[in-house]
């Protein structure tokens, strides 16, 4: 199995982690949430898959093109 690495598009900061480690993930599942410039904006598995690793906390600030979570594919 490959492993798929679900990165920020955006510097902010994490709102709300809506999954766990070890979840079955649906294609498009939302994974988290994003706060940036008072915008909520959703990190999702677009493949699919089991949520392996999360990467970060609620409350962590996080720049754009940092690695969140791992999804196996």
């Amino acid at each position: 199995m490959s492993k798929q690495e679900l990165k920020s598009e955006v510097t902010g900061s994490i709102w709300k982690i809506e999954t766990t480690e070890g979840q079955a993930l649906d294609e498009g599942h939302t994974v988290l949430i994003i706060e940036s410039m008072k915008m909520e904006i959703p990190l999702v598995a677009e493949d699919g898959g089991t949520l392996v690793e999360i990467l970060v906390a609620e409350g962590d600030a996080i720049v754009e093109g940092q690695i969140l979570a791992i999804v196996e594919l």
